[in-house]
């Protein structure tokens, strides 16, 4: 699944690409994408004609700004890729479900073979019910309360690690009112945004802690090395443009892969050397998903 550094690469390139451009027609080759709603003429309508304004993103979660003030909420769920053709012409990929056409030429086509993603329309509610009240505990401060206001169905999100900065201390607050194990912490939406069980297994492997590790427990110095380990290393992923795997899902708005996976530390390196300290990475189940750790570097 495309977790947070592949849906910022995606953010940063169509922030280049479609700002500014003037929807001309929607077409919907599959509902499901559009589960939300009741008709794929109803998105359509919603769309066309609309000018894009601005990209933004929260979480695993596309925010594309249109110009009477609603969203284009885009969500890639465990197969999705969004790719900017020049020319309609091009031959569209299996599993092609939404094309988006523009009046200014070229297409923005949307293919899911799970169809486990999504996109809709979101309109703005009313002030008197976004007030800050509504978004969880220690959440309203930073980028990512504007984007939460902007979108009602996203105010469950957690924090954003990137678009919500917060001190080390306030982290502390939020890990303590959590016995859970801290990976199953970071991939919980509800409490941090955008985290999967790719970069949960890198985050814990650059903070030097267990996947298992209650995150009540953590001491104020294993604090401050989970939060500088969770901004760092989703930073350098975005730098890298995200990670492609075998499976190949992932590719930028141009069907390139991402350059980060050569960067794994422990992901998918099952009996490979640790690069710190030689012995083996382990592998071990966790919540039913494969988790990858280092016995001897990760306490």
């Amino acid at each position: 699944m495309p977790e947070l550094p592949e849906v910022e690469t995606l953010r940063q390139d169509l922030a280049k690409e479609v700002v500014g451009k003037k929807v001309k027609t929607v077409s919907v080759f599959n509902g499901r994408s559009v589960r939300r709603h009741p008709s794929a003429k109803h998105f359509r309508g919603l769309l066309e004609g609309r000018t894009l304004k601005a990209v933004g993103r929260l979480g695993k979660y596309l925010l594309v700004s249109l110009d009477n003030k609603d969203t284009l909420v885009i969500h890639l769920g465990m197969s999705g890729q969004l790719l900017r053709v020049k020319s309609p012409k091009e031959p569209k990929p299996k599993h092609t479900h939404v094309v988006i056409t523009f009046t200014q030429g070229g297409e923005l086509r949307y293919v899911d073979p799970r169809t486990f993603g999504e996109m809709f329309v979101s309109s703005p509610q009313p002030p008197a019910s976004t007030n800050g009240s509504s978004l969880p505990v220690g959440m309203a401060t930073g980028d990512g309360a504007a984007l939460r206001r902007q979108v009602p169905e996203l105010a469950h999100l957690g924090f954003d690690p990137i678009e919500d900065m917060m001190s080390w201390d306030r982290f502390g607050v939020l890990l303590r009112q959590h016995r859970t194990g801290l990976k199953a912490l970071l991939m919980d939406q509800e409490f941090v945004s955008g985290i999967g069980n790719l970069y949960s297994d890198e985050i814990l492997f650059s903070a030097g802690l267990r996947y298992d590790r209650p995150a009540s427990g953590l001491t104020a110095t294993e604090v401050r090395r989970l939060y500088r380990a969770m901004v760092e290393t989703l930073s350098d992923a975005i730098k890298h443009r995200g990670s492609t795997l075998v499976d190949e899902q992932y590719r930028d708005l141009f069907g390139e892969a991402g350059d980060y996976q050569g960067s794994h530390q422990v992901y998918d390196r099952e009996g490979e050397p640790c690069r710190r300290c030689r012995n083996p990475i382990v592998r071990t189940k966790a919540s039913g998903r494969s988790t990858y750790y280092c016995e001897h570097c990760q306490v």
